[in-house]
C-alpha cells in the first residue's frame, strides 16, 4: 500500500482493520501487547487503542525517538548503539525486548528507521527494522518503503501490525 494513492482516510481505513484483527488475536489468546516506537513516533499505539476494547490487551507504549532513550528506556546496547547506530536489526530486537519486559506484556514490537525527507547515519529514507517479541523469541525483518515521509510512517505502522498477527498465529 504504501506509495499508492487511494481515497482520503484509506491507508487509516486499512490500519484500523488491521489493527482491529490484531486487538483480537491478542484477546482471542488472553495477551497483551506493548510497542517501542522510534519513527513512527506513537503512531502504532494510536492505531491499536483506536479500536474498541483495546484497554482489555495493550498495556501501552514508549516512543524513544532520540537514540540514548533506546539505551536509557527499553535497554538497547548502548555498544550496539554506539556501533551500528539506531537503524539496525539487533536495535530493533533489543527494543521489542525491552517494552516487553518493561511494560509486562505477552508481546513486544518495535520499529526504528528513518521517515526522511534525508539519509540519517547512511541510511535511506524508507529504511525501517521491524522487531517482535514473545515468550518463543524475538525477531527483526528489513522494510524498504517507498513516499513521502507519512506514507513511510505509516507503511511502518501497517508492517509492524502485519508482523505481529503473523507471530500471533504462529
Amino acid at each position: 500500500m504504501v506509495g499508492v494513492e487511494g481515497p482520503p482516510g484509506a491507508a487509516a481505513a486499512a490500519d484500523v482493520t488491521l489493527a482491529a484483527r490484531v486487538i483480537g488475536l491478542l484477546a482471542d489468546r488472553g495477551w497483551t501487547i506493548a510497542a517501542a516506537e522510534s519513527l513512527t513516533g506513537g503512531l502504532l499505539v494510536a492505531d491499536l487503542v483506536s479500536v474498541p476494547g483495546a484497554s482489555r490487551v495493550v498495556r501501552g507504549g514508549v516512543v524513544a525517538y532520540a537514540t540514548d532513550l533506546k539505551a536509557a528506556l527499553l535497554g538497547v546496547d548502548a555498544d550496539v548503539l554506539r556501533e551500528h547506530g539506531a537503524i539496525d536489526p539487533r536495535v530493533a530486537e533489543q527494543m521489542a525486548a525491552g517494552v516487553r519486559e518493561r511494560l509486562g506484556a505477552d508481546v513486544g514490537v518495535a520499529t526504528t528507521g528513518v521517515a526522511g525527507p534525508a539519509a540519517q547515519d547512511g541510511h535511506l529514507p524508507g529504511e525501517v527494522w521491524i522487531g517482535v517479541s514473545t515468550a518463543s523469541g524475538t525477531t527483526s525483518h528489513r522494510l524498504d518503503l517507498t513516499g513521502d515521509r507519512d506514507a513511510i510512517r505509516r507503511g511502518s505502522v501497517e508492517a509492524a501490525l502485519s508482523a505481529v498477527a503473523s507471530r500471533i498465529v504462529e
